[in-house]
């Protein structure tokens, strides 16, 4: 039984929700308990996409420092293991995910919603890695994932400096994809973003998602030859044979996915 996350089913998406107040700080709990819910958010055919949520004041503001602050070497390999295990976990999830970011999304919580596809915050959301204040670095992705979005140079910039990074500059170095008026829902803008696809072509987003993610890892010629397999692969889903069918007999736009 989960205590600090929590999955909600609605209409297609999977809300998993962050409890640990006051500030959702990340801590190995939370970390188990993602990676045991992860792979059944995966399974589920009723769970189209995922939004991660925090709550309506906070996303999560960091990782427990208390809980690692003693730690050695050989303790926080092991640590660090199980922070990058939830988090790889939920990058390589075969669904669109959606974090909703409200208040702040700092260190490890930040490298966690950089662990989704997208990212909707608040207008007065504040990003960032503190890390360095505390004589560390990022160590749940952040150096590699908001490399890979907003350049080495401004990543190290926000890295070295430690300091927060206001939502509507995240959104101009695309660290951020949505803000949200203040005053608006923001989980209610991240289940609209969601929404979009609720009834899609499952596997095909699955395969996008993995030839673009795995596609920056290699060369060029490796990356086209992932694509080739993916788009190969896909015409032995219902989804391809309904999706071309409807677009000869109907025009584009109006096929009716199974997901299968």
């Amino acid at each position: 039984m989960s205590e600090l996350v929590h999955l909600e089913v609605e209409d297609g998406i999977g809300t998993i929700r962050l409890d640990r107040p006051p500030m959702n700080a990340l801590c190995a709990q939370i970390g188990r308990e993602l990676g045991a819910l992860l792979p059944e958010v995966a399974e589920r055919t009723d769970i189209s996409a995922v939004i991660v949520y925090g709550g309506e004041k906070v996303f999560a503001a960091g990782a427990d420092i208390k809980e690692m602050a003693d730690l050695d070497f050989v303790g926080m390999t092991r640590y660090g293991r199980l922070l990058q295990d939830f988090t790889n976990a939920l990058a390589a999830m075969p669904k669109p995910t959606i974090a909703a970011i409200t208040g702040y999304a700092l260190g490890g919580g930040f490298e966690l919603a950089l662990c989704c596809d997208f990212r909707v915050a608040g207008a007065k959301a504040k990003v960032g890695f503190p890390e360095i204040t505390l004589g560390v670095i990022p160590g749940m992705g952040g150096t590699q994932r908001a490399a890979r979005l907003a350049g080495p140079a401004k990543t190290k910039e926000i890295i070295f400096s430690g300091r927060f990074v206001g939502a509507q500059e995240a959104l101009e170095l695309g660290l951020i994809d949505q803000v949200v008026p203040e005053g608006e829902d923001v989980y209610a803008a991240a289940r609209a973003w969601a929404a979009r696809y609720v009834g899609g072509p499952g596997v095909a987003y699955a395969a996008a998602k993995d030839a673009i993610q795995r596609g920056l890892d290699v060369d060029l010629g490796t990356g086209l030859e992932i694509e080739r397999n993916w788009f190969a692969a896909l015409f032995a889903t219902k989804d391809q044979k309904a999706g071309m069918r409807s677009f000869i007999e109907n025009g584009p736009g109006k096929a009716t996915f199974t997901g299968e």
